[in-house]
């Protein structure tokens, strides 16, 4: 699938300088919705022609910072419909009709078994990664996860993924003045990967030091509302 959709890169990105922000908005929104879509034929090629000066506005750190935007805009956006199908049409209806949205049983269950188990920060973590990035917002409805939570977990996560891929891309920009479009791709789908490990102990961080952000704020407000409660004055019976 990603070397059909890269041989078609190069007649697409003809139209980058006019049209390259809404389809980065647009083809991000599919990427995080049910339909399966590679988020590298996107976000490379993005970091590559921001680098390049061959978007818009033509200056590379202008270009690479809406590209950025619209980008994660975009995943939110897609986000949002998956979202929005886990919390209207809810669990029962996934499971027995979801092979038509993409939707396989074992894939939502897999992706409902980790929202289950880690909870809220999981549409956070799951967004860096691959096959259930796409899912993880459905069991997110299914559970009625706040609205402003499930946002900013969202964005968070798709944010920092969009932006790894753009720095990849410009890198490669850097590196290459001749590449084709599927070499592009699959040059940076290897490079990424062959630095994971380093992109999931930099999320552990970030997770990390939300947790322990979390649990000092809950126990502030806990040992805030007891010294409320026995600085109160008591009643005393005449």
């Amino acid at each position: 699938m990603l070397e059909t959709i890269a041989s078609h890169l190069e007649s697409i990105a003809a139209l980058a300088p006019h049209w390259g922000f809404a389809l980065i908005f647009f083809f991000m929104a599919v990427e995080s919705s049910f339909i399966p879509f590679p988020s590298e034929v996107v976000m490379l090629p993005a970091g590559f022609l921001a680098f390049r000066g061959e978007l818009t506005l033509h200056s590379p750190w202008p270009d690479a910072a809406l590209a950025l935007f619209f980008g994660t805009l975009g995943s939110f956006a897609g986000a949002c419909v998956n979202y929005w199908l886990g919390l209207k049409l809810g669990r029962p209806f996934l499971y027995r009709y979801g092979r038509w949205f993409f939707l396989k049983p074992a894939t939502l269950e897999r992706a409902e078994e980790l929202f289950r188990r880690y909870g809220d920060v999981t549409t956070f973590v799951c967004r860096l990664v691959t096959v259930i990035r796409q899912l993880i917002s459905i069991p997110a409805g299914f559970a009625r996860m706040p609205f402003g939570r499930f946002a900013f977990f969202t964005v968070l996560g798709a944010g920092i993924w969009n932006l790894i891929l753009l720095a990849v891309g410009a890198w490669l920009g850097r590196e290459t003045q001749e590449m084709t479009y599927l070499e592009l791709v699959t040059r940076g789908k290897a490079l990424v990967a062959d630095h994971y490990g380093w992109i999931l102990a930099g999320l552990a961080l970030v997770v990390a030091v939300y947790a322990l952000c979390h649990r000092l704020a809950v126990g502030g407000r806990g040992r805030a509302a007891d010294a409320s409660a026995h600085s109160a004055p008591q009643e005393t019976s005449t």
